[in-house]
């Protein structure tokens, strides 16, 4: 049955009773992250759409150059929950192995109260969000498929979301990222006199592609087609922009900014067939690959006495957001072996004493099979495949054109040398996925 819900009626009141002495000092954390949204899709970056509000939060924070995800979205999501390379942990396509541990998990146990909206694809039980730590879930693709009878993609028209585990089948008038950031923003409202954490798997940029309801055509239909139509992208891309400044703006006007965390990501490179200009060339998307266009997201951050209008350019990795979020909440993890992730909430008060050197990757997403997966361990310019091929991606982007070992120059093997050890240090893991 189609229905529209008035979000704030969702959304018990929580009490501050639960709420440990350790927040009180802690600051509240806000992490976006945009579906298929690469690198290239920001202005900041150099691209060619339209992002202010993202910009702004640029100029009010850090803008890292050199983040990094998986090439696909379930292996990007349970690498940036759990703080741990696939190898470790990835079990299945649209899964997440309930024996880990996420952000949420170690947040909610701290004291804070955790809020998750946007699209799930880690687990249809019921309990899923809960037990990973959220208290109150506004999802897509939880508990019902992310098609409908016909086979029609049901996340922006008609938009098919679970409330707390609840389905519902909202109306044609509804568009789906409107009713999950609606619901953070109710959210946040209802809960800002104790620390919260709110996690914003956002539905957009994804396909289909399709026009949002500040489009001049906007469609009051699902799209027939898995694809849809790419000339609607730069119009998802500005829509995307206007709900984190909704975000922000509500932070900023409930004067909660200078105690808020904001963080702004991508979870994997830029779907096929979008092709954008970045600093005047073109930059076709890259999703799916294990090339930079499939793994450079952006990643803005806001912190509370960081740094404003500044450029990083150390490496960060999927793996880093876990142990970042856990360090701002004052949550120690010196326990956890297990760990891959290093955290860089020093770097946003400019100590980058010990940024990471380098970041390893062990990626397969359907076959869960290591003799299925690309494995590889890269620094900013170089790239080592466990299969051997060895890359100067600044001056090779398409990794076209390997360097022979005969052909390396001196230090070129000591790099090699080193990110095949990184690579080996993995290796009794990756041997156990059979």
């Amino acid at each position: 049955m189609k229905k529209t819900v008035y979000l704030s009626f969702l959304l018990p009141i929580l009490s501050s009773s639960n709420i440990h002495a350790q927040t009180e000092h802690c600051p509240n954390i806000v992490l976006i992250m945009a579906d298929d949204f690469g690198y290239e899709c920001i202005g900041a970056n150099g691209g060619e759409y339209q992002t202010p509000n993202i910009n702004r939060l640029a100029e009010e924070g850090i803008r890292f150059e050199n983040c990094h995800s998986n090439p696909l979205s379930t292996p990007s999501r349970v690498q940036l929950m759990t703080g741990k390379y696939n190898v470790r942990n990835y079990i299945s396509f649209g899964e997440l192995d309930r024996k880990e541990t996420t952000f949420a998990n170690l947040l909610k146990k701290a004291g804070y109260t955790t809020c998750i909206a946007g699209k799930w694809q880690l687990g249809k039980e019921k309990d899923s969000p809960h037990h990973f730590g959220f208290d109150q879930a506004c999802l897509w693709q939880h508990t019902q498929k992310a098609v409908d009878a016909q086979g029609n993609d049901t996340r922006y028209t008609y938009p098919v979301m679970d409330i707390n585990g609840e389905s519902i089948e909202f109306s044609g008038k509804d568009f789906g990222p409107d009713i999950a950031c609606n619901y953070i923003i109710d959210f946040i409202r209802q809960n800002k006199e104790k620390p919260f954490f709110v996690y914003y798997p956002m539905m957009l940029t994804h396909c289909p592609f399709v026009a949002t309801p500040d489009s001049e055509n906007e469609s009051r239909q699902r799209s027939a087609t898995y694809k849809g139509n790419a000339v609607h992208f730069p119009d998802m891309v500005k829509y995307t922009d206007k709900l984190v400044g909704r975000i922000v703006d509500e932070i900023n006007r409930l004067n909660l900014r200078e105690n808020t965390l904001i963080i702004f990501t991508g979870d994997n490179g830029t779907d096929k067939p979008i092709v954008t200009m970045l600093n005047g060339k073109p930059y076709p998307g890259g999703k799916g690959k294990t090339l930079d266009s499939g793994t450079h997201v952006p990643l803005i951050v806001s912190a509370p006495e960081g740094l404003k209008n500044t450029v990083n350019t150390q490496l960060i990795d999927f793996t880093d957001f876990l142990p970042t979020l856990c360090e701002a909440a004052h949550i120690p993890l010196s326990t956890d072996k297990e760990l891959d992730g290093k955290s860089f909430y020093p770097q946003l008060k400019g100590d980058t004493t010990h940024a990471r050197e380098w970041i390893y990757c062990w990626y397969a997403p359907r076959k869960v099979y290591d003799t299925q997966a690309a494995v590889f361990a890269r620094n900013k310019q170089y790239k080592l495949y466990r299969t051997g091929e060895f890359y100067d991606i600044k001056a090779d982007f398409d990794e076209k054109h390997p360097i022979p070992q005969s052909q390396m120059s001196e230090e070129q093997k000591k790099v090699a040398k080193a990110l095949k050890a990184v690579i080996d240090n993995y290796e009794p893991l990756a041997k156990l996925k059979k």
